[in-house]
């Protein structure tokens, strides 16, 4: 699964590529986690508020920090409909 944090930097960009990697070594398995800091790039996914979760080329949380329990859930919703 490829999983890109879309930010430019903020503290809460930097916070939610901490929580992702602890997320994806709870759930295992291999992921390429990708951090997306390029304006151009973040607004290609129609992303206005950072930071931005895609999973697999799809938007699936913006503008919030996220806990490391919601993105083990989101990543295991994504894995069943992968």
């Amino acid at each position: 699964m490829k999983i890109e944090i879309l930010g430019t930097g903020c503290t809460k960009c930097v916070a939610l590529e901490k929580v992702v990697e602890q997320a994806v070594a709870k759930v295992g398995g291999f992921h390429q986690i990708e951090k997306v800091d390029d304006i151009m790039e973040i607004m290609k996914y129609n992303v206005v508020s950072t930071p931005g979760l895609v999973l697999d080329g799809k938007v699936v949380s913006t503008g919030k920090l996220l806990s490391v329990e919601e993105v083990v859930k989101l990543i295991e919703e994504a894995q069943k409909h992968a």
